[in-house]
């Protein structure tokens, strides 16, 4: 892996978004003898895999039982090493322009990227936490409350509260339970959105007094700033009370922002990218989309998703990259110079 430094660059494809469906398309490419560079707003490759949930259970990776966030990334940055990608981290890709074999991209940091080939793997864009209306939440954020967990042992022992009826907020509180020194578990009604599975294990720990199970409204909180002593809830039963806590946590879910993608000329889909699936080309030719960003019907939001349309992108990719060879597709395990290339 290397991150690029110099201001300007030149190379087959552009990759926007170094998230898994991005890294995996440095690896079909690379197969085809395709160089790439990726751009992520984040300071590190994985997306919201290494963002999110680094530590939270992914099952739905073909050989894998079960693999965390982190260590998918592990893998496959492990897988395309073999192509020396470079990466550009921190930076938003702000600005597209066409040149006469290709495409200049243009970040917001200023660094300049010519390709003839742009991917754009951006999953839904930058995404940001939804924050709860709480006055002067900001003052206790990352030392007391927190919208994502990296780590989880920065959690061992604390007093936990988490907000939220989705399935980050059912999922956390089954993973911390066994760290945290208590758990308490708030939503504004006694109705969940997560996975039926999680419901029920999560209200079998609170049955056992695993848990504690708040039905309320979050109003504020207590303790001096930026360190957490408690919240100040409201409900209809009880109106208004408090319980005690040192960390909060809340998953009220992601704003998605397509950003300056948005300005690059594509036809747009609520705002995602339409492509035809036999290549996963945009309206633009010479840009395709890959992985969450793009529609088509019967389109799945899986990462298993992202990797199949990267396969079927790099085979037209190719065909921009070297307009005078013909393609000649080779099975991994049949070809010797494939071999050679990945170093086995």
């Amino acid at each position: 892996m290397e991150t690029a430094s110099t201001n300007y660059h030149k190379t087959d494809v552009a990759i926007i978004g170094a998230g898994p469906v991005g890294l995996f398309a440095v690896f079909e490419l690379g197969l085809l003898d395709m160089k790439a560079h990726l751009i992520d707003i984040l300071d590190k490759p994985g997306g919201q895999c290494a963002e999110l949930y680094p530590e939270k259970p992914i099952y739905d990776i073909p050989a894998w039982p079960v693999i965390s966030g982190h260590d998918l990334t592990e893998k496959l940055l492990e897988q395309i090493k073999p192509f020396h990608p470079h990466f550009h981290f921190g930076q938003m890709a702000e600005s597209l322009e066409k040149t006469d074999d290709g495409w200049k991209l243009t970040t917001d940091t200023g660094t300049v990227i010519e390709a003839k080939v742009i991917v754009i793997a951006a999953g839904g864009g930058s995404f940001v936490p939804k924050k709860p209306a709480i006055a002067n939440i900001d003052q206790y954020e990352n030392i007391s409350v927190f919208y994502a967990v990296r780590k989880m042992e920065q959690f061992r022992g604390k007093d936990i509260v988490i907000a939220g009826g989705g399935d980050s907020a059912l999922d956390w509180t089954l993973n911390l339970q066994p760290l945290a020194k208590s758990l308490t578990l708030v939503h504004r009604r006694d109705d969940f959105r997560a996975a039926p599975d999680s419901v029920l294990k999560m209200r079998a720990l609170a049955a056992e007094g695993a848990i504690n199970l708040v039905i309320a409204d979050i109003k504020g909180l207590k303790g001096d700033a930026p360190h957490l002593s408690g919240l100040q809830l409201h409900s209809r039963e009880k109106g208004d009370f408090e319980i005690a806590c040192n960390t909060l946590l809340p998953f009220y879910g992601l704003t998605m922002k397509l950003g300056p993608i948005a300005n690059f000329g594509l036809n747009l889909h609520e705002n995602l990218v339409p492509v035809d699936t036999e290549k996963f080309e945009t309206s633009t030719t010479g840009i395709f989309a890959i992985g969450d960003i793009n529609h088509y019907p019967g389109k799945l939001k899986l990462i298993l998703s992202g990797f199949h349309e990267s396969a079927l992108m790099a085979q037209k990719a190719f065909n921009y990259v070297y307009p005078d060879k013909k393609l000649r597709f080779q099975y991994t395990t049949a070809s010797s110079d494939l071999h050679k290339k990945l170093g086995v």
